[in-house]
Parts: C-alpha cells; sequence; structure tokens
C-alpha cells in the first residue's frame, strides 16, 4: 500500500494531500529512510513523521484498503 494511503487510513495524518505534502517536505522518514508518498509500506515496517518539534515513530503492524475509525489504532503500534 502507497505511504500517504496508509498514514490516512491509520489516522495519522487526517487527508492524503496532507500526508503527500510530509512526503514532498522530507518529514517522513520509513525505516530511518526520507520516503515518497508513493513508496510502499508493508507490516514490519517503521514510520517515522516530524509534526513540528514533535516526532512520532510508528511499527505498521497490519495493512487493509478500509477500516472503522474505532479499529485504526490497531493497524500500527507506537514505539
Amino acid at each position: 500500500m502507497r505511504l500517504d494511503k496508509y498514514l490516512k487510513i491509520s489516522r495519522l495524518i487526517k487527508r492524503r494531500t496532507v500526508a503527500n505534502e510530509a512526503c514532498d517536505a522530507g518529514r517522513v522518514l520509513v525505516n530511518d529512510r526520507p520516503a515518497k508518498a508513493s513508496a510502499q509500506v508493508k507490516a514490519g515496517d517503521t514510520i517515522e513523521i516530524q509534526f513540528g518539534s514533535k516526532n512520532v515513530k510508528i511499527e505498521v503492524l497490519d495493512i487493509k484498503e478500509t477500516v472503522r475509525k474505532e479499529d485504526a489504532e490497531n493497524l500500527f503500534r507506537y514505539l
């Protein structure tokens, strides 16, 4: 699954366009490397997002095309 789509579905970032912009600005790292929005994400990858002065680091646990809001937190775990 594309990185920008995963960030939206997991609700780490609210909109896909915002996820695209964050990737273009180099604020998203996948496995400690800057990633484009089109990078493929799979279970076991680590994603680090820089929100201003705050960093969020997660591990991808599952990939799903659609998920309910209540189940979105089961797609990843914070590191």
